[in-house]
């Protein structure tokens, strides 16, 4: 693992070394992925559920990253390439099959993108920007919301929560260190202006995708494991995220014992050394199922796993089944229009488009 700095796409390359993809439990409720997946082909090489159908929606963007949607319906992608040069950028694909169109450009690894309140807001290293006024494809106005100490970590994932406030998942910049700030290893919130920045959940080795369960203040987000215990080391976790929580990182990883005592357990122990990505919650459908589901994409794996979110008592779990196939480095995944999943190609530069959830 490169250390101390920790940049995703290094990350995942790193973890292509590692041969142990087996998951365990890790003492909680919640289910492993199965080991075959039960997947037909649905169209653009891909292979999922039956009832889904796979388009290409773009090409050409290398290392994308993240994706979101303006008020108009058109998709925007973020690339955030291997190394950190300062030559990353922000994308406009105005409809598929349209060229993406380079908006952004001399970025420091954007991880996190989202249209808010006629704004795009970018979070990439250790900073969180807006930017306005589009014209054509050009922003009149750049504005600073938000700037994070030097060695922070990598700022990831970003969303707003149903109160107002953006919140963002911040990796630690090691393996199983103690980070010197408090924003390291941890899930923050602020307000649209940058102020009342606070840790709502801390000791977190790498928060990754955010996403809010619709109509609700539940805050689902992708967990990266340590990646220095070879074998020992657990699945990667989705995980229901709630204010004042310790994790436990780096001491306890899911193994149990007095050391994880006080810790949150996952809704769902994904893949090990996955690198679980992004983060779309599905209300249901005819594929999803009549619950709640979290889609969640596996980098090293190359798929998108669907986790059923349901309920025991007060204690969420999840169980994990295969969604799509086929892929090779997925990262970003969004919700797109009339019940579709916009499913972006960091490896290839393919955005994707999957109907019929």
């Amino acid at each position: 693992m490169p250390a101390p700095t920790l940049r995703r796409p290094a990350r995942f390359t790193a973890l292509l070394v590692i041969a142990a993809l087996a998951t365990v439990a890790c003492g909680s409720d919640a289910t492993t992925p199965s080991s075959t997946d039960g997947l037909g082909a649905i169209g653009a090489g891909l292979r999922g559920r039956a009832g889904l159908h796979a388009s290409v929606y773009a090409t050409g963007l290398r290392n994308v990253a993240a994706v979101a949607l303006d008020p108009q319906g058109r998709v925007w992608v973020a690339t955030a390439a291997f190394t950190d040069s300062g030559t990353d950028a922000v994308h406009l694909v105005p409809r598929a099959g349209a060229a993406p169109v380079r908006v952004l450009s001399g970025l420091h690894t954007p991880l996190g993108l989202l249209w808010t309140d006629g704004a795009l807001v970018v979070s990439s290293k250790e900073r969180v920007d807006a930017y306005r006024g589009l014209a054509g494809t050009r922003f009149a106005q750049r504005s600073t919301i938000l700037t994070l100490p030097s060695g922070v970590g990598e700022s990831n994932g970003i969303t707003r929560s149903p109160g107002g406030r953006f919140v963002l998942g911040i990796s630690a910049p090691c393996n199983a260190c103690t980070p010197a700030s408090k924003l390291s290893g941890a899930v923050v919130s602020f307000r649209a202006d940058g102020s009342d920045l606070r840790v709502e959940a801390s000791q977190i080795r790498a928060p990754i995708g955010l996403a809010y369960l619709p109509g609700t203040n539940d805050l689902y987000v992708s967990m990266n494991q340590r990646d220095d215990l070879g074998a020992q080391t657990p699945g990667d976790w989705l995980a229901l995220v709630r204010p004042g929580q310790s994790w436990g990182f780096p001491a306890c990883y899911g193994q149990g014992g007095t050391v994880c005592a006080n810790a949150p357990r996952p809704v769902a122990v994904l893949d090990k050394h996955a690198a679980v990505s992004g983060v779309v919650i599905t209300a249901g459908g005819a594929v999803t199922g009549s619950a709640p589901s979290a889609l969640v994409a596996e980098w090293t794996l190359g798929k998108v796993q669907q986790v059923a979110l349901r309920t025991s008592g007060s204690t969420p779990a999840g169980q994990v089944r295969p969604f799509i196939a086929g892929l090779q480095r997925p990262v970003a995944v969004t919700a797109g229009p009339a019940r579709s999943l916009l499913v972006g190609d960091w490896q290839t530069g393919t955005l994707y488009l999957v109907s019929g959830l």
